[in-house]
């Protein structure tokens, strides 16, 4: 394994239009700051850098809700989720905003960069605009049917029922959000990052020079390789980001996505006068935590923009995460299904350090996985108080009663002692490796082990029984229970940093560099304890039923029991309801259209012709079991194709509330081409 000489780790700048969930602890911030905090203690040069995602189109979106400026939106949320990480203890060595002057003129800086060395591809396309509004429409301000699933409120850029990827073209009937207009298309010019230029490049240093990166990781970006690489629009039309700084570019701003990632340059910029070393000089480490929403824009955009500059230095590692669910549901800010971090803090007063124990035991590292406030409870319960807890408070109990809060001194030692000390250092080598290699859920597994042994060995030695006969014996047991509370006062700091800082002040001692520890030697003989408290205290049932009780009410409203359907459409005349031919039709043959999800091809006998239509049903009917069934069909909508296969009409569905699909078909059988009316 290389040394480096430094190290650069940046943690996604979360985005500044709500605040900081338990998804995003656990994704990237924890593993974050675990790692950060141990190579501190290691003793090496180390930046930890973030700050606020402050532009792009949910921004503009939230603020026109509002009422207010996107100005306005990004202040308050970054106040809250800067005050919420520091008092986390997320320890960042700088928390900055992509709004800042030095962001402003580095994102810019960089652009002018590529821009003069013809990194760039300008190209005029068509693109969405709202005559009545006056402007060009991002993919979020155009709503339409989805070409997929038919759900009539799809967005721009995805259908939110169907979860497919969409263009704004795709969409049937759209309109603006802005102004309720139809859109017309109309020419716009922007620049592009041509990804497909450095795809050989991409391919050889991911595919063949880090296939030691997580799975997770390594196999998105192969997928997205092996497709083949597209280039990729820097600017787009807006009101609120950063200027395209070249002539011709009024009234366009740098794409979010690639001003977003500049900002760990920008804030890099403003901790340090020498910020090139950690970005330029390549006995730099250079390691991004993200989510594996963000893998492809580290592990592919980011070091093809880095790449094109020729100046800076790549990532080593991308150890992403997957996502964390909650009570078995995904995690959704607009639905407010989250335990947001400022208001945990709130409710748990004192117990930053359970909810960092909690996110990394459940850490996604390979797999999506799912938060539980019962299995919070449990792992405080028995894990922290009766594991970690009931260890450290046993060895400073028993010093205190039997030598008056001083370490005593090693007598001798039998075969047993020497074990366990052998143990400690065993211990910290496994924990070492394991956070070396991104591996927190296992590092702190091994973390909490040593506590487990410190608790076997007084179980097993019994100091107070043998108190009674044996005081010196007794002497070395508490001086090694000691040495293995004083080892974990540092193995534990990365992990549980209000924790150590409680060790620390029992122990009347100042945790020591990572290297220093692994022995029995720690505490000198006399040392004086200070008097301890409990380390951790247990959760009662009925602080959890509150939680749950709080989620229950969030769910309630996401779907209250009065109101089973979506709100009633805006009214249509009669008119335009008269346009709509639908008529009864009979499905003839039936086949899955070959890698997709969710779509069907259909043969249907319309009473006025046999046409093909594709319909998103696959997840929810067997094609042999649909044969001969009758449908309703909207026949006079604009054919439309789908995966290369034109589709000649609409069969109509009802969705219930979790999503399922089912057939609107007549009560009995009736012929062919009878309308609907």
């Amino acid at each position: 394994m290389k040394k480096f000489k430094r190290y650069l780790v940046t943690a996604a700048l979360p985005y500044a239009n709500g605040p900081v969930h338990i998804g995003h602890l656990a994704g990237v911030y924890v593993p974050a700051d675990i790692y950060v905090r141990y190579l501190r203690s290691k003793g090496e040069d180390v930046i930890y850098i973030c700050g606020s995602d402050e532009h792009g189109v949910p921004i503009t979106i939230k603020a026109r809700q509002e009422g207010v400026s996107p100005q306005d939106i990004v202040d308050r949320y970054h106040k809250i989720i800067k005050k919420a990480f520091a008092d986390f203890g997320i320890s960042f060595d700088i928390y900055s905003r992509t709004t800042s002057k030095t962001h402003y003129e580095t994102a810019s800086e960089f652009f002018k960069t590529l821009y003069n060395k013809g990194e760039f591809i300008e190209n005029t396309t068509n693109q969405y605009y709202d005559n009545e509004a006056g402007q060009f429409l991002a993919d979020r301000y155009i709503t339409g049917t989805c070409p997929h699933c038919g759900n009539a409120s799809a967005y721009g850029d995805q259908c939110e029922n169907c979860g497919t990827s969409l263009s704004a073209t795709d969409l049937i009937n759209p309109k603006s959000t802005i102004s309720g207009s139809e859109p017309i298309l109309k020419e716009t010019k922007h620049w592009f990052l041509p990804l497909d230029k450095h795809e050989e490049f991409l391919k050889n240093w991911i595919l063949k020079e880090h296939k030691n990166w997580k799975t997770n990781v390594y196999g998105q970006c192969k997928s997205w390789l092996d497709q083949g690489l597209q280039p990729r629009a820097v600017s787009r039309d807006l009101d609120w980001g950063i200027p395209v700084p070249v002539k011709g570019a009024e009234g366009k701003v740098l794409y979010v996505w690639f001003d977003a990632p500049i900002g760990y340059i920008s804030a890099t910029k403003d901790l340090t006068a020498d910020w090139e070393k950690y970005w330029k000089d390549k006995e730099t480490k250079m390691v991004h935590f993200i989510g594996k929403d963000n893998i492809v824009f580290h592990c592919i955009v980011f070091p093809a923009m880095l790449k094109a500059e020729g100046s800076f230095i790549l990532p080593d590692n991308v150890p992403a995460n997957e996502f964390l669910n909650l009570e078995g549901d995904k995690i959704s800010t607009s639905r407010n299904w989250a335990v947001w971090l400022h208001e945990y803090l709130e409710d748990f007063p004192g117990k930053e350090d359970v909810l960092r124990y909690v996110l990394c035991a459940n850490a996604p590292e390979t797999k999506d996985n799912d938060f539980t406030w019962k299995d919070f409870q449990a792992r405080n319960n028995n894990e922290l108080v009766a594991i970690l807890g009931n260890f450290v408070n046993r060895a400073m109990v028993l010093t205190h009663k039997y030598f008056n809060g001083k370490v005593p001194e090693i007598t001798s030692l039998n075969e047993y002692d020497k074990n366990a000390i052998v143990e400690i250092a065993t211990i910290k080598e496994a924990i070492e490796n394991s956070l070396e290699n991104y591996r927190f859920r296992e590092a702190l597994k091994y973390a909490i082990d040593l506590a487990r042994l410190g608790n076997k060995y007084l179980a097993d030695t019994e100091p107070w029984i043998l108190i009674k006969t044996d005081e010196n014996r007794v002497k070395t047991i508490l001086n090694i229970s000691l040495q293995i509370t004083a080892n974990l006062a540092t193995i534990m700091e990365p992990f549980l940093p209000h924790t150590s800082k409680k060790l620390e002040e029992f122990l009347n001692f100042q945790a020591l560099k990572w290297d220093a520890t692994g022995h029995a030697d720690l505490l000198e003989t006399g040392h004086i304890l200070n008097k301890p408290s409990l380390l951790f205290e247990k959760i009662e049932d009925e602080e959890i039923e509150k939680q749950l009780l709080k989620l229950a009410k969030t769910k309630e409203q996401n779907n209250p029991k009065s109101i089973n359907a979506n709100p009633q459409k805006e009214l249509i005349s009669y008119e335009d309801f008269s346009k709509l031919d639908i008529r009864v039709g009979t499905i003839l043959e039936a086949e899955k259209v070959p890698k997709t999800k969710k779509l069907m091809k259909l043969l249907i006998d319309t009473g006025i012709d046999k046409r093909t239509v594709v319909s998103g049903i696959a997840e929810f009917f067997e094609p042999e079991k649909i044969i001969g069934k009758q449908v309703s069909i909207l026949v006079n909508l604009e054919p439309r194709k789908l995966k290369g296969i034109e589709s000649q009409g609409m069969i109509l569905m009802a969705e219930n509330a979790d999503g399922k699909l089912t057939f609107v078909w007549p009560a009995e059988n009736i012929e062919n081409g009878a309308e609907i009316k």
